[in-house]
């Protein structure tokens, strides 16, 4: 169970407006405002949700994450690739200690300015996700 919601200031209703966020029996909760009457939804069900295409997308593209995490890092080795698919495998264990140690606001402020938005219904539902592009990739016209 989460304390803070992790994307806490990233989420808007489908009206684009920011949610709220609250607590419900120890509980995080994100609060979207539908005509005046508040929604609370559960932030670890929200979270979990972005994670869970967040993930889909990396397993996806999971050749290019390795490729690109090993260039960062400098190290073109068996076993730097080893270390990274390994962690990659792993990655629902590392989101679960990421909802309850949370964001750091910096964390969150830095993807709000690269465009990353979350769009919730009242239902709890993730119905949208802006995420930033890829830096220096092709330019449309």
């Amino acid at each position: 169970m989460s304390r803070r919601p992790l994307f806490e200031g990233l989420v808007c209703d489908p009206d684009g407006q920011p949610v709220g966020i609250g607590e419900v029996g120890g509980e995080a909760q994100y609060v979207v405002n539908d005509g005046g009457f508040r929604f609370h939804v559960p932030a670890a069900g929200v979270d979990r949700q972005v994670l869970g295409q967040l993930r889909e997308q990396i397993m996806a593209n999971q050749d290019a994450v390795t490729q690109g995490t090993m260039q960062m890092l400098g190290q073109d080795d068996l076993f730097t690739k080893a270390m990274i698919d390994s962690s990659l495998k792993n990655m629902d264990e590392h989101f679960s200690r990421l909802i309850e140690q949370g964001l750091p606001a910096e964390t969150r402020t830095y993807l709000g300015m690269l465009g990353f938005k979350i769009t919730l219904n009242y239902h709890g539902e993730v119905i949208g996700l802006d995420q930033p592009s890829a830096a220096g990739g092709p330019e449309e016209d």
